[in-house]
């Protein structure tokens, strides 16, 4: 066994496919098969984490949400590498992506859907034959990590409706006041509840990280970009900035103004 061949190096470095002869193609290239990589890996976290708190292992649930929010960190750290690319750079070797965009990446929407964001439209963008639409779809169907520590909340004594732990699991997710008055009681009495505490704040800095990466990612594309359309048809910085709202675990921000 060589360093080389455990990893796979001959395939993971010969993975990068420029299609221009310019400088800086490589660069945009390596940078999002990066984000690719620590996606899978968040993926690989996320259900793990959902196992944990569906048998009521809350403490060991920190480990993997915490290795989340790092993977996070350093996603968002990326895009000031991403951001030494000038307009001038990036305008030159912009129109070989064709049709492709960002927006299209199937793992950032399964680590979505799995958080409790979810929007079954996402589905269109992968060829129903695929690996990725398969695993898309699944995350679509299965219970969220936020329908996961709900559950949890309602085995831990917590009144909670029906609903709740039993729905339509393509749906998106709608706050419910219930809910927020549970975590707040919580949050009030955290010594008497300090697993759900924890996890909780786990979440939180998820939630925390996820918006901090949509933040850094409009500025990103608004310094290279301005406010030209993506590409793919998106419409760029505004859909971004629209996404900075977001929030997988809503209860937990809205149950900070009632304490």
């Amino acid at each position: 066994m060589t360093y080389g061949g455990y990893l796979g190096l001959d395939q993971l470095l010969s993975a990068q496919h420029p299609i221009s002869p310019l400088h800086d193609e490589m660069l945009f290239i390596i940078i999002h098969q990066t984000k690719e990589l620590w996606l899978k890996q968040m993926v690989k976290e996320l259900e793990l984490s959902r196992q944990l708190i569906r048998a009521d292992r809350l403490v060991e649930v920190h480990k993997s949400l915490s290795r989340v929010s790092r993977i996070q960190a350093v996603m968002t750290l990326s895009w000031d590498v991403l951001a030494t690319m000038t307009p001038s750079d990036y305008s030159r070797f912009r129109d070989v992506l064709g049709s492709s965009s960002g927006f299209q990446s199937a793992q950032f929407r399964q680590v979505e859907f799995m958080l409790g964001l979810k929007q079954e439209t996402h589905l269109r963008y992968q060829d129903e034959k695929s690996q990725w639409y398969v695993a898309l779809d699944e995350a679509l169907r299965s219970p969220s990590l936020w329908d996961e520590a709900n559950r949890a909340l309602a085995r831990g004594g917590f009144p909670l409706p029906a609903h709740i732990g039993e729905r339509d699991w393509t749906m998106p997710y709608e706050p419910s006041e219930q809910v927020e008055s549970a975590w707040a009681e919580v949050y009030r009495k955290p010594e008497r509840h300090w697993p759900l505490y924890q996890l909780a704040e786990k979440l939180v800095d998820i939630d925390d990280s996820f918006a901090t990466w949509r933040h850094k990612h409009v500025i990103t594309v608004e310094r290279i970009i301005g406010f030209k359309r993506g590409t793919g048809g998106t419409a760029g910085v505004p859909y971004l900035q629209a996404t900075l709202q977001k929030r997988a675990f809503p209860e937990l921000w809205s149950l900070r103004t009632r304490l």
